[in-house]
């Protein structure tokens, strides 16, 4: 069975709408008041495309991969990441390197890597997984994309916003 709620019974007064708008009116002319003689709140607007929110250290934006120093990626396929994933939004599909590459110490690359932005919840279980340093979270908040397929970033486009990492993990190198 409803709950009926019944209506408060107004006063003459109150169904003139009157308080309301008065009430309204002086918020108003209160910050009116407020701005003009300089005392500010200590809210604070952004502009936000020319002004940026400071981050704080440890952000956790979204992932991305990247290449070493040489400009190889350094990805080598072993899935954890994916495996990892709460929301299964990361995908790897891996190939085999032939023997007969100058890389060929490296038993595998990504053929394939995808990172569905619309699932991901950026809890930085991939970054913390990652055996090789490959896969970062970056310090943007601003992904945007006007339909699903551009927020389904693939390997080119990870490695294009990961860029380059300078560190002592050098898989190619033949010692």
């Amino acid at each position: 069975m409803p709950l009926v709620v019944p209506r408060p019974n107004l006063t003459w007064w109150e169904k003139l709408y009157l308080p309301a708008f008065w009430k309204g009116f002086l918020v108003t002319a209160r910050h009116f008041v407020r701005m003009l003689f300089g005392r500010r709140d200590r809210r604070v607007v952004l502009e936000y495309p020319e002004q940026k929110r400071v981050l704080k250290k440890g952000y956790r934006g979204a992932p991305t991969l990247v290449r070493d120093q040489d400009g190889r990626e350094k990805c080598v396929s072993c899935q954890l990441c994916e495996f990892i994933c709460p929301p299964r939004a990361i995908k790897i599909w891996p190939e085999e390197i032939p023997a007969n590459d100058l890389h060929a110490k490296v038993e595998k690359r990504p053929l394939r890597f995808e990172i569905d932005m619309l699932r991901c919840i950026y809890c930085q279980l991939c970054e913390e997984v990652c055996p090789e340093m490959a896969i970062f979270l970056r310090d943007d908040y601003s992904l945007t994309g006007t339909s699903r397929a551009e927020l389904l970033h693939d390997k080119e486009k990870l490695l294009e916003m990961g860029g380059v990492m300078q560190d002592g993990i050098l898989k190619w190198n033949k010692k």
